[in-house]
């Protein structure tokens, strides 16, 4: 049994209105945004490669914190893929009548959270716990990709809110969590098959 939101009643006036927004500026900028909206995911790869990269000069605690990012992006992934078929909100592009930039997800694909939302905000929280100068620079890029998922008409505003939420506070709660964990537990891990990727 699901919920089956019907999300043009949550804030549809709202994605209408960013929609027609999009068929009113110039194509370079859409062509723009849909490209971000589509692979701009593989920056916050690279931000976390760089923080990994960065972290293993400063000692394996910090390179043990940034190994942690990835791990904790996918299970906030996790967590919106349960709640995906739970609520079954269809994609607005399938719900209401409206010519959008990128091609709608087919019938199954459902809306909420946007999982590109969830990721982008995981992304961006858990590397402020590596770096703050990555961690601003993932959360400008996090801003931008949950834009351009309502502008290229495949979300409602509120789905990408909530996977938004969902992956900061997932992000949140496990890299407090992660540093809890015994004082000496990168410093065992370094002297295990890890220690390449621990220290430097």
């Amino acid at each position: 049994m699901n919920l089956a939101l019907t999300g043009s009643s949550v804030d549809g006036p709202l994605y209408r209105d960013v929609v027609d927004l999009a068929h009113r500026t110039p194509g370079w900028l859409d062509g723009v945004i849909a490209v971000w909206s589509a692979y701009g995911l593989a920056v916050f790869a690279l931000l976390m490669l760089v923080g990994w990269w960065r972290a293993r000069r400063e000692g394996t605690t910090a390179a043990l914190t940034a190994l942690a990012v990835p791990a904790v992006v996918v299970l906030a992934y996790a967590v919106t893929s349960v709640v995906k078929p739970l609520v079954a909100e269809d994609r607005p592009c399938r719900h209401l009548a409206f010519r959008t930039l990128e091609a709608c997800p087919t019938r199954g694909d459902w809306s909420f959270p946007s999982n590109h939302a969830t990721i982008a905000f995981a992304a961006a929280v858990a590397l402020f716990f590596v770096s703050r100068r990555l961690g601003v620079v993932a959360a400008v890029c996090a801003g931008a990709m949950g834009a351009s998922r309502v502008w290229v008409g495949v979300h409602y505003p509120h789905d990408v809110a909530v996977g938004a939420a969902v992956g900061a506070a997932v992000a949140f709660l496990a890299m407090t969590a992660l540093k809890r964990l015994p004082e000496d537990l990168p410093r065992r891990l370094s002297g295990t098959r890890l220690r390449p990727l621990l220290v430097s």
